[in-house]
């Protein structure tokens, strides 16, 4: 797995929420992703922060800087 530039928490989803986790970009509106495990998570939030930076561009916006670079908390 990349190390992390934004920070990302990462939660257990109840179970009437389909168990799971949910992983979160704080710094990066609307940027999350799910897995069955905490490392499939981060793994799906890896690529989510790409394809969120890639459209970033694309739109001619700059992102903003990591608020804590390469932190990972659990919610």
């Amino acid at each position: 797995m990349a190390s992390l530039t934004y920070p990302v928490t990462v939660e257990p989803l109840s179970p009437e929420d389909g168990g799971a986790y949910l992983a979160r970009a704080p710094d990066l509106p609307g940027c999350v992703s799910d897995g069955e495990t905490p490392a499939e998570a981060l793994a799906q939030i890896e690529a989510a922060i790409a394809d969120w930076l890639s459209a970033a561009k694309a739109l001619g916006r700059t992102p903003p800087q990591p608020s804590r670079p390469g932190v990972i908390a659990a919610a």
